[in-house]
């Protein structure tokens, strides 16, 4: 049996990397894009965290966190 092509199956995007997008983001603009809840992060990382959110951009509403 052939398979069916499709001139579209060109145009298809590729997946976003993220990891790789905050790695250049950081690299180089000085972006640093973190998730609270990251599990590479110690619990005091996760504080800084919080702390630094709060400072720069006002407190989260509780219903948000994962």
């Amino acid at each position: 049996m052939r398979e069916l092509r499709s001139y579209l199956g060109r145009h298809q995007v590729e997946p976003i990397d993220t990891e790789k997008d905050k790695r250049t983001g950081w690299r180089r603009y000085g972006i640093l894009v973190v998730k609270e809840q990251d599990p590479r992060l110690s619990w005091p990382e996760r504080q800084l965290v919080q702390q630094l959110g709060t400072k720069l951009y006002g407190r989260r509403a509780e219903a948000s966190h994962e």
